[in-house]
């Protein structure tokens, strides 16, 4: 068995540090980000995995000096959030559990720029640490198809599969992992996702709102105030009028149309689009575009 210092931080990680106690390796030391106020009362918590390694009696910091010296041998990082320096790589060999299927997508948010760019695939690397973001080799990795699952989704599947990537790789354990094999393909870059990113412009395409939609923030406005748009499909129906105008719960676009089933409407629960809409005044609903503007308007563009 393994005796093994883990770094991370959200949930998405928390599946391979269970994993990792569940097969019987040593965990000696949880490394997480410091804890923050989170929620609206501000309250101080852990991250996901602090909480984790609590529940499941391992000691936790968030001193990532802490671990040279703490005996182990290999260090696991999912999702940590900080760069490990290359002074401590010397010290502690590690291994990182990366969402995505290198060298595609190296960098912060890699499956959500997989469902951005419309990729048919995904999966999760079991790779090297190097001192440069994301380029080390890969010791195992498997994919799987995106098709029009949501970003929750996607997360809980990689977390399963990145775990049981990661415990196999440890089965035979003997003090190394072996060889690494070198990245080979298109190199591209996931930088964070902007919240400018998640407007629906309803001049363009259903394929790209949708999308959009599948990462959990979209939004779109509605008389000047922030309209979250929480699930929809697309629709056979146009609808009726411009790009941008909802007939019922149908909101045509530049290209096609889509059918919101839940919203969120600026400072109020979410709630079931159709039971929005009836609370809306009577008369046209605009969404995403100034009252005032017309498909004619130069503003607009082509």
């Amino acid at each position: 068995m393994a005796r093994i210092a883990f770094l991370g931080t959200p949930a998405i990680a928390v599946p391979a540090l269970e994993a990792l106690v569940g097969a019987g390796h040593e965990v000696l030391l949880v490394v997480s980000r410091p804890d923050a106020r989170r929620g609206r009362g501000g309250a101080v918590t852990p991250s996901p995995v602090k909480a984790a390694a609590e529940r499941l009696g391992l000691p936790a910091t968030d001193d990532l000096a802490e671990v040279e010296g703490s005996g182990a041998e290999l260090g696991v990082v999912v999702a940590y959030g900080r760069i490990i320096p290359t002074s401590l790589l010397d010290e502690v060999p590690m291994v990182n559990i990366h969402f995505s299927l290198l060298p595609r997508w190296r960098g912060a948010a890699p499956l959500e720029r997989a469902i951005l760019a419309g990729d048919q695939e995904t999966g999760v690397c079991l790779m090297a640490v190097a001192p440069e973001l994301d380029t080390g080799g890969i010791y195992a990795s498997t994919a799987t198809p995106i098709g029009d699952k949501t970003l929750a989704v996607l997360q809980d599947e990689l977390a399963g599969l990145g775990a049981e990537l990661l415990v196999e790789a440890l089965d035979d354990w003997t003090g190394s992992l072996g060889d690494p094999v070198e990245q080979v393909g298109e190199v591209t870059y996931a930088a964070k996702i902007a919240p400018g990113e998640l407007a629906i412009d309803v001049r363009a395409g259903a394929d790209e709102a949708l999308r959009k939609i599948r990462l959990g923030r979209a939004f779109t406005t509605w008389d000047g105030r922030r309209l979250r748009i929480l699930d929809a499909r697309s629709s056979p129906q146009r609808g009726l009028g411009a790009p941008g105008v909802l007939d019922g719960t149908t909101l045509t676009l530049g290209d096609g149309a889509i059918e919101l089933l839940a919203v969120q409407p600026e400072s109020r629960s979410a709630m079931p689009a159709a039971d929005w809409r009836r609370g809306l005044p009577p008369g046209d609903v605009l969404l995403g575009r100034a009252s005032h503007e017309r498909d004619d308007d130069p503003r607009l563009g082509p």
